[in-house]
């Protein structure tokens, strides 16, 4: 038996899974069993992105044969970074700033940034929530709010599906304009004489734009702040109370929460594709989505799109997957979980492209249009063109329920994962303090007010725009890859590839495939910043931002680069992290010995298996 209060055994030696500066306090929890940690796991990789972004991505780029530069990526750059976060929180027990401290303190700065993109995940994420819950509610509607253009928030320009996008023989001199709101004809085509096509079809929305930018967002002309949407608040302040009750007893609730919340959208999913198929014109939208282009794959935008989907998708460098995988037991195989878990998030994204295109393509069917006419990606593809997909459904509003709840509960377990996320880092960097009874709950309710405080500027008349900001320049893809390259190359070159992959070992018994040693010192590193060369402009595509909102988002993105050096540009590990092999080279190259044997200080007890030392370089 180990005593937790010392860290040490009764041999003397010490425990694997107590740092030195959690001696004295009280334990670390663990999950009740595998089960928690997995649906944890898969509630936060299996989110929103998997509806709203793959199957759009999937159809861009040439169907079915974007799945060859996906799985490229997520063999060679995915799997090996979200494995390489996973194992090491397991083998440290620790949150992600005090992880990186306990392998190598000089580079503790890469657990820092990744404290800094889930601060900002925090504040911004759950606002989407907001969205979400706002639309549920108005879901319970008949007809649905916008469906239709008889509302005050529409405007002249509003059309319903009957409308312009119906007919777009409507674009001539001679047809016949009274349909918009007693806008007649002549006037109408004064306005809009000297206007090129694009810019008609600009001027006027469907009633599912005109319900998120009029109802929704209500955004103001000048884009200031301007005053908070109570309404939209009161949904913020909501998904902050349901986020609290699910995480505040930390994994002992989420634990049981994931139950509910990780497996109740793959029952959505699955009720919504079996209605999708069932639809006329679904098999033309299911062709549009898988129908492969082989020329497409000579376009570089294809690899970079594959690139940065696999990067969003596995939540890797925000420091969630380490603070969920310190919570397992040492001997845990995270080595399989972590594989099972990114086929079946690709599965997830693959499936879900099944459901939204076969509802597209009813869509397109209905209105008498080509499906690439009504595809969006992102929040057009869930707020916008989705429900107007759903409103056209005999029972729309039971659809659309439906729809927002698997939104919700998507949304939701990404959410409280980056809470417990942050709570994990903080708790693990002052353990004598917060691991106390009810210091837990206080720590939860503090970090969700003071998120709440922060979020509500974005549920303001101009919070879209800030919205966008910190969503292009905070937790971006420029810092991502940034931090991926440095646990890439920290994890590889200074600690060393060959012991990580003994500490690996000794927790799950066997070595893994002899692949990802190669992939972190090379492939891995080499991938990412070929992505982040090629795209380091294109992560805020499509966002237009005005000139002093871009310095301000350039300041934000530049804070999770700060790098910190430890006094003294320490590279020596805890001496309380196991070791398998001490006197084994840290790392080899080709039989190369890079980094030499650890000069072993023997641990309390005078196990060698304990010892850890400085390594020699060679």
């Amino acid at each position: 038996m180990t005593d937790e209060a010392t860290g040490v055994n009764p041999n003397g030696q010490p425990n694997p899974n107590k740092m030195d500066s959690d001696i004295g306090s009280p334990a670390r929890a663990k999950w009740a069993n595998k089960w928690e940690f997995l649906l944890s796991m898969t509630g936060e990789i299996v989110g929103l992105g998997n509806v709203w972004r793959f199957p759009y991505l999937c159809y861009k780029n040439g169907g079915g044969v974007f799945l060859i530069p996906y799985f490229l990526f997520l063999a060679f750059g995915g799997i090996p970074v979200f494995f390489l976060e996973t194992a090491l929180g397991q083998y440290t027990s620790q949150g992600v700033v005090t992880a990186w401290r306990k392998i190598c303190p000089m580079f503790q700065g890469v657990g820092i940034a990744s404290l800094i993109i889930v601060i900002y995940l925090n504040i911004y994420y759950i606002v989407v929530l907001a969205w979400v819950l706002f639309y549920l509610f108005n879901s319970f509607q008949s007809p649905l709010p916008w469906s239709t253009c008889d509302n005050v928030w529409n405007t002249d320009n509003c059309h319903d599906r009957t409308g312009l996008y119906a007919n777009p023989n409507l674009f001539h001199p001679d047809a016949n304009w009274s349909f918009l709101n007693n806008v007649s004809t002549y006037d109408y085509f004064e306005n809009i004489s000297n206007m090129s096509l694009n810019e008609s079809f600009f001027m006027v929305k469907s009633a599912e734009e005109e319900f998120w930018t009029n109802r929704v967002l209500r955004m103001s002309e000048s884009m200031s702040l301007g005053k908070v949407h109570w309404d939209l608040a009161l949904c913020l302040l909501l998904a902050w109370v349901i986020c609290y009750f699910c995480i505040w007893k930390g994994i002992k609730s989420m634990g049981k929460v994931v139950y509910v919340t990780a497996t109740f959208p793959y029952l959505m999913l699955i009720i919504l594709f079996m209605r999708g198929v069932s639809l006329p014109g679904a098999s033309e939208g299911l062709k549009y989505y898988l129908l492969p282009d082989f020329s497409r794959l000579l376009s570089a935008d294809v690899w970079l799109d594959a690139g940065t989907q696999v990067f969003f998708s596995y939540a890797v460098c925000q420091g969630v997957l380490t603070s969920l995988g310190s919570y397992n037991n040492y001997n845990n195989n995270c080595y399989r979980d972590c594989v099972a878990l990114c086929l079946l998030n690709s599965a997830t994204s693959i499936f879900a492209g099944f459901v939204v295109f076969s509802t597209l393509g009813f869509m397109a069917f209905n209105l008498d249009l080509a499906v690439e006419d009504v595809v969006h990606s992102g929040p057009g593809l869930a707020f916008i063109a989705y429900p107007k997909a759903l409103s056209m459904l005999p029972g729309s509003t039971f659809w659309t329920v439906l729809f927002f709840l698997m939104m919700l509960f998507l949304g939701l377990d990404t959410q409280f994962v980056c809470v417990e996320s942050l709570a994990t880092a903080i708790s693990d960097l002052f353990p004598k303090h917060l691991r106390r009874p009810c210091a837990r709950e206080i720590l939860v309710l503090v970090i969700a007010a003071v998120c709440f405080l922060l979020g509500l500027p974005l549920v303001t008349e101009g919070g879209v725009m800030l919205f966008h900001l910190i969503d292009s320049f905070g937790p971006s893809g420029t810092s991502l890859l940034i931090i991926a390259c440095f646990e890439s190359v920290v994890i590889g070159w200074v600690y060393g590839a060959d012991r990580f992959l003994d500490n690996i070992e000794d927790m799950i018994g066997y070595r893994p495939f002899p692949v990802l040693k190669y992939c972190w010192l090379f492939v891995t590193p080499l991938l990412y910043h070929h992505v982040f060369r090629s795209g380091q402009d294109a992560f805020a595509d499509g966002v237009r931002l005005p000139a002093g909102h871009v310095g301000l988002g350039r300041r934000l993105a530049a804070h999770p680069h700060a790098a910190h050096f430890h006094p003294g540009s320490m590279t020596t590990p805890s001496s309380e992290l196991r070791q398998a092999r001490p006197h084994s080279p840290a790392l080899t190259v080709c039989d190369y010995v890079v980094h030499g044997p650890v000069r072993a200080r023997v641990a309390r007890g005078g196990d060698e298996k304990m010892a850890t030392g400085e390594v020699s370089s060679v």
